[in-house]
């Protein structure tokens, strides 16, 4: 009898301890959330543009065990955008504090991080957060990869159509043109719009959407592979993600930030599926992240 006693007890301890992990992982209306029982840091995570957050939460490989160091990971399905109306900053702000809020997170310690497109986005909404004085206040923001200069991304992917040299490059300079196109219009007729809506711009050292990072700690994540991206798409340095985020890593020194860096990897631009990508979330390690999100 003591012992059927003893089973069931040890069964209800079991299934009592894997709610308590269950409840830990939450989806909710655009976003997976992963609590830390111990938490030190939240990270918040943007995708890329046709990516969601299980795509974030397989290919972001620095995520693997992180909630166990700590970690509360906010994976967002916010994508298809490589910039942020001041409406849209608005309700992405609102849309944070509310999911924090109703998963009873606390709001410190906060990171942002994107990949892709979603670095871009990621950077505009942690410029705002701190311009606005919001409640959500973030610490650091990481960038991986990112076309943060939209009028330079503009006039490479029409390069890339002429080049004609990558079936893939040459359909995506086809959309990028075509999209940006509508959205904003031609940056070599008329630069107003791409100086609002960029995050970023080279060529008039557009800085009014980065002002604000100078006060919080930014990383910006690339992987050059010059002899991969000439061999497979023909570009050189000035025509990669890695020219731009150099450039506004030097701008945000300018503007007086101590805690700013360019970080360039070498042969971490690796899929999950093996094949080699520069552009990829695995440019980022995971103890030296921790070692990043967690110190004074």
């Amino acid at each position: 009898m003591k012992s059927i006693v003893l089973i069931i007890l040890s069964l209800f301890s079991l299934n009592c301890t894997a709610q308590q992990q269950q409840s830990a992982s939450v989806k909710g209306n655009q976003y997976k959330l992963n609590k830390a029982e111990n938490q030190k840091a939240v990270l918040v995570l943007f995708p890329c543009f046709p990516c969601n957050s299980e795509y974030t939460r397989t290919e972001a490989r620095f995520l693997k065990g992180i909630e166990k160091k700590g970690i509360t990971t906010l994976l967002l399905d916010y994508n298809q955008k490589l910039f942020l109306t001041k409406a849209e900053k608005r309700e992405y702000s609102e849309a944070l504090n509310t999911i924090l809020d109703q998963n009873k997170v606390l709001k410190e310690n906060i990171y942002i991080g994107g990949f892709s497109s979603g670095g871009n986005v990621a950077l505009l909404i942690a410029n705002f957060l701190l311009e606005t004085k919001n409640q959500i206040q973030p610490r650091g923001l990481f960038v991986v990869d990112s076309p943060i200069d939209l009028e330079k991304l503009y006039n490479d992917a029409k390069k890339d159509i002429a080049r004609n040299v990558n079936k893939e490059a040459v359909e995506e300079g086809k959309f990028l043109t075509a999209l940006l196109g509508e959205k904003l219009g031609n940056p070599n007729l008329d630069l107003e719009k791409y100086k609002q809506y960029s995050p970023y711009l080279i060529s008039c050292n557009s800085v009014e959407n980065i002002r604000y990072l100078k006060d919080i700690k930014t990383r910006f994540y690339c992987e050059p592979s010059l002899e991969w991206q000439l061999k497979n798409k023909n570009r050189r340095y000035e025509d990669l993600n890695a020219f731009m985020l150099k450039k506004v890593n030097q701008s945000l020194t300018d503007l007086g930030s101590r805690k700013t860096e360019y970080i360039e990897t070498e042969n971490r631009g690796v899929n999950t599926d093996g094949k080699k990508n520069p552009h990829s979330w695995n440019l980022v390690e995971q103890s030296e992240l921790l070692e990043w999100l967690l110190q004074e």
